[in-house]
């Protein structure tokens, strides 16, 4: 499964413990996303792992959920919990970084592989990305990607050394970064899934708004399934980690909603 075929992904991050048993219940649902990382800091990836194999044996095959990891530099990880070796070489943290992945995840592939974060220096970048390609040369990674990337002078350049071209981006929507609206617009030039996180916790004000009240009203949804609607028609797939069985469901039944285009220009104006 491919990412553009996706509304909506479901987000294990900080679900410690409750991981496997909240995979299951938002696939369930009928989440059919699942993004995860190599970061025990942030991430039980192995959780993700248990879930899967309980739900191949609930009938829910592997190959038809899309299953997206990271690989998170030195930087991101807890320095007493990392899963690979710190002083190993960049391209061999990554390749040693997945392959724990396939452990945790119990697979022997991945429909996304993201770089976590870039780093600093864009030789080291490189080494990252060339490591990456490794692995989806072999098969074992369908697409790659890169989060938290807000300088479009580094995405334009990462595009351009890419053998192997990213084709997700996956960064936070909101205010303080101006939507990514310059980032967003190079995604939809070159064919890259714009995937946002903190999609509902970071915008609040538009969340609360009259424009998507007097929508919600109209359509006899709530408000978060109007503005998961709204991003799905200009490009958005977001993700969503809630813990609630009632929300997941009725998350997954935003995309019911087709706005006009009228509408869309309205709500297009909470973003200026």
């Amino acid at each position: 499964m491919y990412a553009d075929r996706l509304p909506l992904i479901y987000g294990t991050a900080w679900k410690k413990e409750d991981t496997k048993d909240l995979v299951i219940k938002a696939v369930k649902a009928g989440f059919r996303g699942i993004d995860t990382a190599c970061q025990p800091k942030h991430y039980n990836e192995a959780g993700v792992g248990e879930a899967l194999v309980f739900l191949e044996k609930e009938g829910i095959k592997r190959e038809d959920l899309f299953l997206q990891t990271k690989f998170t530099l030195l930087e991101g990880q807890d320095p007493l919990n990392v899963p690979y070796d710190k002083k190993a070489e960049l391209n061999v943290q990554v390749l040693q970084s997945f392959e724990v992945s396939k452990t945790n995840l119990q697979t022997n592939y991945v429909d996304s592989l993201i770089l976590h974060s870039p780093p600093t220096d864009f030789n080291d970048l490189e080494i990252v990305w060339r490591a990456m390609e490794e692995i989806a040369i072999r098969g074992e990674a369908k697409e790659l990607g890169i989060s938290n990337i807000y300088d479009i002078d580094i995405l334009e350049c990462l595009y351009e050394m890419a053998e192997i071209k990213p084709t997700v981006v996956q960064n936070r929507f909101h205010k303080e970064n101006s939507f990514d609206k310059e980032i967003r617009s190079f995604c939809t030039t070159n064919n890259i899934i714009y995937q946002g996180f903190w999609t509902l916790t970071a915008n609040v004000d538009i969340l609360q708004s009259i424009e998507l009240f007097e929508l919600a009203t109209k359509y006899d949804k709530n408000v978060i399934q109007v503005f998961f609607a709204y991003l799905n028609q200009i490009g958005i797939v977001p993700l969503t980690g809630t813990s609630d069985i009632e929300h997941m469901k009725s998350d997954l039944d935003s995309f019911h909603i087709i706005l006009e285009e009228s509408e869309l220009s309205r709500l297009n104006s909470l973003l200026e």
